[in-house]
């Protein structure tokens, strides 16, 4: 049951409308068996025709209960009206029943619901804090199956069943207890077989978990298929690897049935089986409590039929919970797939304590730092110092640690070495929303939401005016094109701005970081993938928005860094030479090879 720890920590905050579904279950229990336990007269007036008074031998409370009643019931009303007595009684235990099983449901609904949707969110905050490192070493798809699939398994096969933890034991120790008083013998007996019946069925269910979890895996699978088949839909038609793609699919696709068949089969399973037992264990108390009536062993016939009456109405239960049980062991796998993300260690922590940084003053300053990943060194013993007001460019070749060390600033990653300070304190000892406020980030590949263009560019400043979000366009040099649109800022741009072209795009992130007027920079490759006339008025927008402000530049382009204060060139995770761009030219090293082959291009 450890799995299902976090489901019971979230039904703790239930405590309440948890009780009061007990006490509507137990109502409902006792007016179910009470019902049923009304054919006991029923029957015992039948059996006694036209007789004047009914007298047994029997010692049992409950036969005695029933014989003084019938006695007292026909000497006041007679035979006919205590029939009617009886029936009306029966339909009156059974309206109860009904209503506090609506009552119980009415309750347990919400707090399922309540359950789940808590689930969701704290899956969702989770990957809100994971960081970016997380999300290089995991498959889209995969996570999206997790946030989706899983979640709906647990909703499915857990929390779907969670009145069956209850309600269903509570049937049968109640039903159990009432059993015993009417006889121990039989109870008994009951009591010898269930468990016997109660292997077969685990055995069955015992694999569900394994094949569930290979399901729960091949359909992550099929879903990243599925996202890179529709990003890359150019390079596949481009190429002509649609047959290649759609067998890769069609693979994934075949074990994901063939996973889902077999979960199917051993779940489908457990309901007829247990059913096929459980008429196997009424037949085996019809016949030794038959035998027991027979024989005279102080159990009156009509008694016997009513004790199966209450009897079967364990059979429901037992055969409700033991579905229950397979769907439990199915969701199982589901609630491990969740728990690996949940239990996720957050390797950059949020200070709660940590300072408030209101402004920039000073310097950013690395000091010895370094940055690993499991099995490779990123970035080793770096120190650098960047002045309020500088430019600073980072180059180099693919992999030598440019993106990581401007990824460490915003703390994307924290450093696995050294000190990362801004103002002479360790970003680590400032609140990450602070932190970040600071900054702004324009990155190689636009990133923006389906939503309107006004909204995507008052992304990190959401109470902004239309008048500053119109100014920042037009640092941007993003207001021409915009006004050009048929709604102007009110046009939606689609899902990841596809309605518009690479450097409309890139404009647009950079009117959002202009809105935002934080005092640091960090500049990705901003220009890399954009045509020479989009590249002119991305540059001059980058060039409007440096102004006056702390920048961190990365580029292959050597050059839109030519008036960078200070050109840090990067191999293997060092700094191997650093200046102007004319004393690095003097020095005849790395950088002068860089931009003679640019040169050359």
């Amino acid at each position: 049951m450890k799995q299902y720890s976090r489901i019971f920590k979230y039904l703790r905050v239930y405590k309440a409308k948890i009780f009061l579904y007990f006490f509507c279950t137990l109502l409902s229990i006792l007016f179910s068996i009470i019902s049923i336990g009304m054919l006991m007269p029923f029957l015992q007036l039948i059996f006694l025709g036209n007789k004047a008074g009914i007298t047994t031998s029997s010692s049992n409370a409950i036969i005695q209960w029933i014989n003084d009643f019938l006695n007292n019931s026909i000497s006041t009303r007679g035979n006919i009206p205590t029939l009617g007595f009886i029936c009306l009684l029966m339909i009156s235990f059974i309206v109860l029943k009904n209503l506090f099983l609506y009552l119980s449901y009415y309750v347990l609904n919400p707090l399922k619901n309540g359950v789940v949707n808590r689930l969701r969110e704290d899956l969702y905050d989770k990957l809100l804090q994971l960081p970016i490192g997380f999300f290089t070493e995991k498959r889209k798809g995969d996570l999206m199956s997790r946030m989706t699939t899983d979640v709906a398994e647990v909703e499915t096969s857990v929390v779907g069943t969670l009145e069956g933890w209850i309600r269903d034991p509570m049937t049968i120790i109640v039903t159990l207890a009432v059993l015993f008083l009417i006889s121990v013998q039989l109870t008994m007996f009951i009591l010898i077989m269930i468990p016997l019946l109660g292997l077969v069925i685990g055995r069955i269910t015992r694999s569900l978990k394994k094949h569930s979890a290979l399901a729960a895996t091949k359909y992550g699978e099929t879903l990243s298929i599925l996202d890179e088949t529709i990003g890359g839909l150019r390079v596949v038609k481009a190429f002509t690897i649609e047959k290649i793609v759609r067998n890769k699919f069609f693979t994934i696709n075949k074990e994901l049935l063939t996973a889902k068949n077999k979960v199917s089969n051993r779940r489908d399973l457990a309901s007829p089986l247990s059913e096929v037992l459980g008429v196997i264990l009424f037949t085996a108390v019809l016949y030794y409590g038959g035998r027991l009536v027979l024989k005279g062993h102080f159990l009156e016939a009509s008694v016997f039929l009513g004790f199966l009456g209450i009897f079967y109405n364990i059979i429901n239960p037992a055969k409700t919970l033991s579905t229950s049980f397979s769907n439990m062991r199915k969701g199982a796998a589901a609630i491990n797939r969740i728990e690996e993300v949940l239990n996720t260690p957050v390797t950059v922590d949020d200070n709660p304590n940590g300072k408030k940084i209101t402004s920039f003053k000073y310097k950013v300053e690395f000091k010895n730092v370094s940055f690993a990943y499991a099995d490779a060194i990123i970035l080793e013993n770096v120190s650098l110092t960047i002045e309020k007001g500088k430019t600073i460019a980072l180059v180099g070749s693919s992999g030598a640690g440019k993106s990581t060390l401007a990824d460490l600033v915003p703390r994307f990653h924290d450093v696995t070495g050294g000190e990362l300070l801004i103002d002479s304190v360790n970003i680590k000892d400032y609140s990450l929303q602070s932190l970040r406020s600071q900054m702004s980030i324009v990155t190689q590949e636009p990133i923006l939401f389906n939503d309107t263009i006004a909204n995507n560019i008052a992304l990190g400043y959401q109470g902004a005016s239309r008048d500053e979000i119109i100014q920042a366009a037009k640092i941007a040099n993003a207001h021409d094109f915009i006004m050009q649109k048929e709604q102007g800022y009110d046009t939606n741009i689609g899902d990841r701005g596809n309605k518009l072209s690479g450097g409309e795009k890139q404009r647009l992130t950079i009117a959002r970081a202009v809105l935002k007027n934080p005092p640091i920079l960090i500049l990705d490759e901003a220009t890399s993938s954009l045509d020479t006339e989009s590249e002119r008025l991305v540059q001059d927008a980058i060039n409007n928005m440096m102004q006056n402000r702390t920048s961190i530049v990365i580029a292959h382009r050597l050059s839109t860094i030519r008036h960078a204060d200070e050109i840090i060139v990067l191999q293997k995770g060092k700094i191997v030479e650093r200046g102007t761009h004319e004393e690095l030219l003097s020095q005849n090293g790395f950088y002068k090879k860089l931009v003679e082959m640019q040169e050359v291009r």
